[in-house]
């Protein structure tokens, strides 16, 4: 799993996800991330241009009658929208 962050949404940041696979192209695409060792032997690779907006957050897995998703407990976001899809950090 590849975490980064990208310039879009009511309130600058949103957070991505995306597939890591054991090819050659996502080799070279992650050669310079951050690599975070899960418990539970999951490797999430973090994009180097998003690191200093999420450090310290916290990634979960949530499951509720209506719904199952990522979420994330950002320390540094300074606002969020109201649906919950965009963050912004002060510089």
């Amino acid at each position: 799993l590849r975490l980064g962050v990208k310039r879009r949404g009511c309130n600058g940041l949103s957070f991505t996800m995306n597939y890591v696979e054991d090819t050659e192209e996502d080799k070279k695409k992650t050669k310079l991330d951050e690599k975070v060792f899960c418990d539970n032997g999951v490797v999430v690779y973090v994009d180097p241009s998003a690191l200093f907006n999420i450090v310290g957050t916290v990634m979960d897995w949530e499951e509720t009658e209506l719904s199952a998703e990522f979420t994330f407990n950002n320390p540094n976001a300074t606002g969020e929208c109201g649906c919950g899809e965009s963050f912004s950090v002060e510089s």
